[in-house]
Order: structure tokens, then sequence, then C-alpha cells
């Protein structure tokens, strides 16, 4: 090794930008017009070489399938950056529906991303749990404030629940308000609903009443 490259090597003072010069460096390809259009399609996941290059044949490239292989193998083999998977929608729904202090740190900040990032979500949230505030305190008084708040962001899925309420808005105001429930009742018509099905087609009314009352 002559002694001038040996100095050389020993003054540069960014090896990889001073010593890694010469023809060829910054050597222009045939692919260098189509790296916009193949970045793009490499981020969305497509990967497969032949139908890279059977997409940019009609787009002018000249050169053969071999040439153009060669470097779209070295980009697949080249390690990504690793990126957290995103949650899932029913997760998100889950976080949503739980009451927030049941929520790990790790969740309560996944979900603070998830709002701060979709603004109908983040207001979603909020009507949900204000909603579950009511119901599990009976503050059937804040129902009508709530559904102005429902009203005035753009959300057509709360908009169809709020109008639902409103068809029978004393009743869901009871319901809110009062501690006693129909959930009894509701009970028994099951449990008749589950006798009737299980003596389907065998016999009438009276051993349907007497399984009733004997249940």
């Amino acid at each position: 090794m002559a002694w001038h490259t040996v100095k050389r090597f020993a003054d540069a003072a960014k090896p990889d930008e001073d010593l890694f010069t010469g023809q060829w460096q910054n050597r222009t390809s045939v692919l260098d017009d189509y790296k916009p259009y193949l970045d793009d399609r490499w981020n969305e996941g497509f990967t497969n070489a032949w139908k890279l290059w059977e997409e940019i044949v009609p787009l002018g490239y000249k050169g053969s399938y071999q040439r153009f292989r060669a470097p779209t193998c070295k980009k697949r083999t080249s390690p990504r950056p690793v990126t957290a998977r995103p949650p899932s929608s029913r997760t998100v729904f889950g976080w949503i529906l739980r009451r927030p202090e049941t929520l790990t740190e790790p969740e309560q900040l996944q979900l603070k991303t998830v709002r701060s990032q979709c603004p109908e979500l983040d207001a979603l949230t909020r009507h949900v749990r204000s909603f579950a505030v009511m119901l599990t305190d009976r503050q059937g008084e804040r129902l009508p404030d709530w559904l102005d708040a429902v009203r005035q962001d753009d959300l057509p899925s709360l908009h169809t629940f709020a109008a639902d309420i409103d068809r029978d808005l004393d009743a869901v105001t009871a319901g809110l308000t009062l501690s006693w429930s129909s959930g009894a009742v509701e009970g028994h018509v099951n449990r008749i609903k589950m006798l009737k099905r299980q003596m389907f087609g065998r016999a009438g009314f009276q051993l349907l009443r007497d399984s009733v009352l004997l249940a």
C-alpha cells in the first residue's frame, strides 16, 4: 500500500464519507427514476420483486428482471425499524367500556394515544363514560344535558341511540333515577319461555301452568 494512501486513511475525519469515494460512488442507475414509486409500494407492504418489476415496465423501465431483482433482494434483507403494533378495535372498545381506574398504566397510555389521534373516538369515550356514571350513580336528571352534548358531535351511531331515548324519555329518565327495576319480572318471563320451549309440541297450557307453578 502506498504511503499517500495510508496518509489519506489516517487523516480522514469521517471514514464513511471521506474514504468510500471514487468512480462507484453516486453512480446513476436505470432504477433511479422509479425509486420513489418502488419505495411507496414497499412501504405499503408490497415486496414481491416479480410483481414490482411487472408494474414498472409499463412505466418505461427498460432493464431486465435480474438487474432489478438484486437491489430488491438487498432491500428485503435489510433490517426494518421495529414499530409497536396498534391495538385492535375490539381492544380499544374494551378499554372505553371499562372503568378508568381498572385499566393498567400501559392501557391508559395507549388509550390516551388513540384518543389524541382520533377526535371522534375521544368524543365517543367521553360520552360513553358520562353515560356510565349516570347509570351507576342514578343521575337521570343529567340525561337532557347529555343528549344535547351528544348531538353537538359528529357521531351518527350515538345520534341514533339518542333518538331512541327521545322516543321514551320519561321511562329512560326513571330507569336512570329510581332504585326499582323490572329485572325480576323479566327474569320470570325468560324462565316461562324456557319451560315452554322445553315442552314444545308435547302438551298443552295446563302442563305448562303446572310446570311454572311447581318450578
